[in-house]
């Protein structure tokens, strides 16, 4: 999941870039209202926390002209005034939600969290992203026209992966979908079925769909 920080406080934006890239977030920080607009319209975003108050260009001024423009990145507004007023407008205006200074941090991750699983889940009997072909009706994998053989495992293990892509989950999350049982941490079948399915996806091609997320888990990611 990419997140673009728009916040002109260099603390607070190296702070939330530090925590949220822990949690497994990719995190692009910018601190110039006119030039964070410019990386919220040139690279897809899943999510913008952006500040009211910035140099060269408010975070109105962005939330307007990024909805003026149908772009439908989820923002969260960030402000220093407890305001009513404010709160409406930056939600008439299409913000996603809205933080006032100081927050928690564990409170800004739960919303970002809450947002996020907004995010329509894929639903097409048959998914394809660039060269690889999911038949989930069939249970058939190509990728660049070539079949690929998958094990009924291996087959559930990059389904569950497609189907939350850009997410990242446990190890814990995996083997309970996947085996509907609660591993220890000490067991690495996780981690076996992962190589196994990076052996037939990912290992023979220049693009890497399966990624590992430190502290984590794995992300199926398409970017």
């Amino acid at each position: 999941m990419r997140i673009l920080i728009i916040e002109d406080a260099e603390k607070t934006a190296s702070f939330l870039k530090k925590g949220l890239t822990e949690k497994g977030y990719v995190v692009d920080i910018e601190s110039n209202g006119q030039e964070g607009l410019y990386l919220a319209q040139m690279n897809n975003y899943d999510l913008i926390i952006l500040d009211v108050m910035l140099p060269e260009m408010d975070g109105w001024s962005i939330l307007k002209e990024l909805r003026t423009s149908d772009n439908k990145t989820y923002i969260i507004m960030l402000t220093a005034r407890d305001d009513i007023d404010d709160k409406v407008k930056g939600l008439n205006l299409g913000a996603d939600d809205y933080l006032v200074k100081p927050f928690a941090f564990s409170e800004l991750v739960a919303r970002i969290q809450t947002i996020l699983r907004r995010k329509p889940t894929i639903q097409k009997d048959i998914i394809v992203i660039g060269d690889l072909e999911v038949d989930l009706n069939k249970k058939r994998v190509s990728r660049g026209g070539v079949k690929i053989d998958l094990t009924p495992k291996e087959f559930m293990l990059l389904s569950l992966l497609i189907r939350n892509n850009n997410v990242a989950l446990s190890r814990s999350e995996i083997s309970e979908k996947i085996w509907n049982i609660n591993f220890d941490t000490d067991t690495n079948v996780v981690d076996v079925h992962i190589r196994r399915l990076r052996a037939k996806i990912d290992d023979d091609y220049e693009k890497k769909f399966i990624k590992t997320v430190r502290g984590i888990g794995y992300m199926f990611d398409e970017s």
